[in-house]
């Protein structure tokens, strides 16, 4: 059932790539604010991304935490250059190198955890303090970002949408990990709990977005994501993590390789929509050609 719920994994993250990118465009366009709902692209972009989401919920349902959240890792190849063509323009170098760069290192990181499936067992009082410590990441990062700009604030804000993103994704393992056909376990809070977090996910994602540095904002998200999930189940479900030290190196390496990438895209020119004035994009053009040299 692993290998099924990964091949579902999968679909449901290039979905939600591809609607991450649609939701790009319309939010540097109109900004994170309630003009989006008029925009029907947003709504498109909505739509593919909580089908991409819902199919990511059936792929936690049948597979391990750890073995599912990396598969998201790699839409990042995909979901950068298809934000550039929403532009109109073919992805930079810089896109497609830091974009792979930063999708191998996590995917090589993931790799080196071990992925027996275990039922997950959540208490009541853990899911609370987890629900704390997310809080206080999201409050962090937006005082952080309040007094940032350009891509290290579309950075820190993609930090706390990625934080609350891993909840959703704890929440639903531990709710549909722990089904096994009794139906009836979907009545607790639990089950509430995720749709609110869902939505305040989509509006930290919407404010990343609205940045106008996707790349960098995805790879915020897609590295957080899958590291705080990972994390989560195994501080709170009872997942395992490696115990090999001979997989100290390889960890080194891979991370090293995601931070480059990482670094690689915030040196990247912001993304404008036709409504950006002359004079701004001519500038971003001039940032992205140096950055393309990168």
């Amino acid at each position: 059932m692993t290998w099924v719920g990964l091949v579902i994994a999968l679909a449901g993250a290039l979905g939600y790539a591809f609607g991450a990118a649609l939701q790009q465009y319309e939010a540097v366009a109109e900004g994170a604010s309630f003009r989006l709902v008029k925009r029907p692209r947003w709504w498109i972009g909505g739509v593919i991304g909580f089908t991409g989401a819902c199919l990511h919920a059936v792929a936690l349902s049948v597979a391990p935490l750890v073995a599912v959240q990396p598969i998201s890792v790699a839409t990042l190849v995909f979901a950068v250059p298809l934000a550039a063509l929403m532009y109109g323009r073919r992805p930079y170098k810089a896109e497609i190198l830091g974009s792979i760069a930063v999708a191998v290192g996590l995917l090589w990181l993931m790799v080196l955890l071990p992925a027996h499936n275990v039922t997950p067992s959540l208490g009541d009082g853990a899911a609370v303090g987890f629900i704390v410590v997310i809080g206080l990441i999201v409050l962090a990062a937006e005082l952080i970002a309040n007094r940032l700009s350009g891509p290290n604030k579309a950075l820190i804000l993609s930090v706390g949408a990625g934080a609350v993103t891993a909840s959703v994704s704890t929440f639903v393992r531990a709710v549909g990990g722990s089904m096994q056909g009794d139906w009836g376990r979907l009545l607790h809070w639990f089950t509430l709990a995720i749709p609110v977090l869902l939505v305040c996910a989509v509006v930290l994602l919407q404010r990343s977005y609205a940045v106008g540095y996707f790349g960098i904002a995805y790879a915020g998200v897609q590295v957080v994501d899958p590291i705080t999930s990972v994390l989560a189940g195994a501080i709170l479900l009872g997942e395992p993590l490696p115990a090999n030290p001979s997989t100290a190196i390889p960890a080194v390496l891979a991370a090293a390789l995601t931070i480059g990438g990482t670094i690689t895209l915030g040196r990247l020119a912001p993304d404008h929509s036709k409504s950006v004035p002359v004079g701004t994009t001519r500038e971003s053009r001039s940032l992205t050609t140096t950055s393309d040299l990168v």
